[in-house]
């Protein structure tokens, strides 16, 4: 697979009106000792369901004789904010450790670790590449993140945050990409990124706080299904082009934004048994086609009605459409209160196991 988004915790120390999951805040007490203890429990089984090779096949690069090249791909260890004192050491550090010893001798892995940058010290820096952590991508940077309302503000933290980085050795992943075209190179590198406009999540995703807020300028014509980190080719994960989204509780999602009902579970089965499991169902299928508005044909959801489905009013009492919100209402009326297509796809496995 080329790429795997794993949140390992929900544990933040901000809670940004812009968030698209409101899970991520800061907790205290016996809720953050919840939250740790759900991330340490899980991490080492979760990679354990992963596939055994963290690569794919490059149909857009290939070789002289036709074959397609097989190269790294990726796995996306963040947050909430992972750098926390709770979850860095007890969670991040250990997984970075196993996920080279599973895939050091299996064509290897490349590790980004995300942070919001606004707690990155120098100290974590060289932690983390002792790790052979591939990339930092510093995620914060936009007017929503408190202290960064202004671009001036922004420039000042990335400006200490690049010292930080090129002290020491990390090159700027930007122009590297810009110039070859691929997300690859020998790192280590550095990144930011943020919801600014005109960015790849400026609209904002209609989810958590964001949607709360009002937030959200996206229209029908913003299909956050039909691009990176949304459902696109999720179901080829042996190509270029897949991406799957982990949550700390090992439940596995087609896009970041996070259907209502989970995939499956990687504390029961592997990542690529539950893929190959929804290959060819219909809904899942038009996910990854990019036309989520045609996840419910087959069961009597037309595309009309689901257009109808991707509305709702604002709190702001603004009108919204987005193609998110109609998903959102299909997984809960056609796969939440009768589960029709999961019963279907459990009992499958079920019988698969008992041959």
């Amino acid at each position: 697979m080329e790429s795997i988004y794993y949140v390992m915790s929900w544990l933040c120390h901000r809670t940004c009106r812009h968030c698209y999951e409101d899970r991520f805040r800061p907790y205290y007490g016996d809720d953050l000792a919840q939250v740790v203890e759900e991330a340490r429990s899980n991490f080492a089984r979760i990679i354990g369901n992963l596939p055994a090779r963290m690569t794919y096949l490059d149909p857009d690069d290939p070789n002289p004789d036709g074959s397609f090249p097989e190269k790294r791909g990726r796995i996306i260890l963040a947050g909430g904010e992972i750098l926390l004192d709770p979850v860095r050491e007890s969670v991040l550090y250990p997984a970075l450790d196993l996920l080279h010893e599973r895939y050091g001798d299996e064509g290897g892995v490349n590790l980004i670790v995300q942070t919001t940058g606004d707690i990155l010290k120098p100290r974590m820096i060289d932690e983390l590449l002792q790790r052979d952590v591939w990339m930092i991508s510093v995620s914060g940077i936009d007017e929503f993140h408190e202290g960064l309302e202004r671009p001036a503000d922004q420039q000042v933290l990335v400006d200490k945050l690049t010292g930080y980085f090129e002290s020491a050795g990390m090159r700027n992943f930007a122009p590297v990409a810009e110039h070859t075209g691929e997300a690859e190179g020998p790192g280590p590198f550095y990144q930011f990124f943020g919801a600014q406009p005109g960015s790849w999540i400026g609209r904002l995703w209609p989810r958590g706080r964001a949607l709360q807020n009002s937030l959200s300028s996206a229209t029908l014509v913003d299909n956050f299904c039909n691009q990176w980190s949304g459902g696109l080719n999720f179901l080829q994960y042996r190509l270029k082009g897949s991406e799957v989204s982990i949550e700390p509780n090992g439940n596995v999602h087609p896009c970041c934004l996070k259907t209502k009902k989970p995939l499956g579970n990687l504390l029961e089965e592997p990542l690529e048994a539950i893929l190959e499991r929804c290959a060819g169902n219909p809904v899942y299928e038009a996910i990854s086609m990019g036309h989520p508005e045609r996840m419910g044909i087959s069961h009597g959801w037309s595309v009309e009605k689901f257009l109808e489905a991707s509305t709702l009013r604002h709190p702001d009492g603004r009108l919204y459409r987005n193609l998110c919100l109609g998903c959102d209402r299909f997984h809960e009326e056609v796969l939440g209160a009768s589960d029709r297509v999961l019963v279907t796809i459990n009992a499958a496995r079920r019988d698969d196991r008992s041959r």
